[in-house]
């Protein structure tokens, strides 16, 4: 059983049959964030992620690190959304209290923290396994979220930035590619991918652009057809993605060269498939009308936003996601990051 079926069968419910100002649930399980009525014209957001050492970050990653990418990846949410980050709560499992680690955690905490203004408000510590849960909380005007169910056939597939980075930065932190061919990149590069890893940018200064044009989002962190999946399947319709179209970093490519002589692989396929399905990228995947896009695009250009985004699709009425290179169909086993 995977990890979105489990939801789906043991912990999805039925809101009760109440009056919803009265259970003040305005949207629960199903998207980046659940929304709850505050009040007025806002709503709230609200969304948990856990990190589990040795699953979502190397058990020997430096601390300030790890505090970096467990707030970063946990604000995502908040940006897929269209919120505006408030606050957050922390849940830390501790295998020893280490004041060195602790002091370099919560400083790369407090460093994200800061730089989206966003308190600490709250939390909880206990004795084990080293894990870390952050529940985020933000605000956004009422009916303006960015929800996965509201795409539309014909509609364009669109992403931000480069796909596939994460997955370079996991295959050069875990040293899938030996550190004697890692030495010839240059220090740029590795430095790029660390950052990737560690702090990826929640997308909040593209998400506020989103806000009234994009018909769905959400962020990528399982994989490109997982989290498109997503939205297909909330939306009620299809995908049809053209791989040529799909934006890869140069430093994705220099790592999926070196990975590729490894593997007996093409550098060009490693790079698809990290692109498809390896995941840790929280660039967003909308959609859009054309003719908004182009109104975006305008938005995008006023505010002076230096942010690449791909055109690398449409939906379509058929469920499912087909990919097509040059033309031809492309068949991809992989879907995606799935924890079980």
């Amino acid at each position: 059983m995977g990890e979105f079926e489990l939801i789906e069968r043991y912990f999805k419910r039925q809101q009760p049959k109440t009056d919803r100002s009265h259970t003040g649930i305005d949207l629960g399980i199903g998207d980046d964030c659940a929304l709850l009525s505050v009040g007025g014209d806002q709503q709230l957001a609200i969304s948990v992620d856990t990190l589990v050492a040795g699953v979502h970050f190397p058990k020997n990653a430096p601390a300030e690190a790890i505090g970096m990418r467990a707030l970063c990846v946990s604000l995502s949410d908040l940006a897929a959304m269209g919120a505006r980050p408030l606050g957050f709560t922390l849940a830390i499992t501790l295998p020893e209290s280490n004041e060195v680690w602790l002091a370099a955690f919560s400083k790369g905490l407090f460093e994200v923290a800061d730089r989206y203004q966003c308190s600490l408000f709250g939390g909880d510590t206990t004795h084990g396994a080293l894990s870390i849960s952050v529940q985020v909380h933000g605000v956004l005007p009422r009916g303006q979220a960015l929800l996965r169910s509201g795409a539309k056939v014909g509609d364009l597939i669109c992403v931000s930035g480069d796909l596939g980075d994460g997955a370079a930065a996991l295959a050069m932190i875990q040293q899938s590619v030996p550190e004697a061919q890692q030495n010839r990149l240059d220090e740029t590069t590795k430095s790029y991918l660390d950052a990737r890893f560690y702090q990826p940018q929640p997308r909040f200064d593209l998400a506020m652009h989103l806000s009234g044009l994009a018909s769905a989002a959400i962020d990528i962190s399982d994989g490109l057809l997982a989290d498109l999946g997503h939205i297909c399947r909330a939306s009620a319709l299809g995908a049809e993605l053209n791989i040529d179209r799909l934006p890869v970093s140069p430093a994705s490519r220099a790592m999926s060269k070196m990975l590729a002589e490894l593997e007996s692989e093409t550098g060009s396929s490693v790079c698809e498939r990290w692109a498809l399905t390896g995941g840790d990228d929280y660039q967003l995947c909308f959609t859009i009308g054309e003719s908004t896009l182009r109104e975006l695009s305008a938005r995008l250009e006023k505010d002076t936003l230096v942010l690449p985004i791909s055109v690398i699709g449409k939906t379509v009425s058929t469920p499912g996601i087909r990919c097509y290179k040059q033309g031809e169909p492309y068949s991809y086993n992989e879907q995606g990051y799935q924890h079980f």
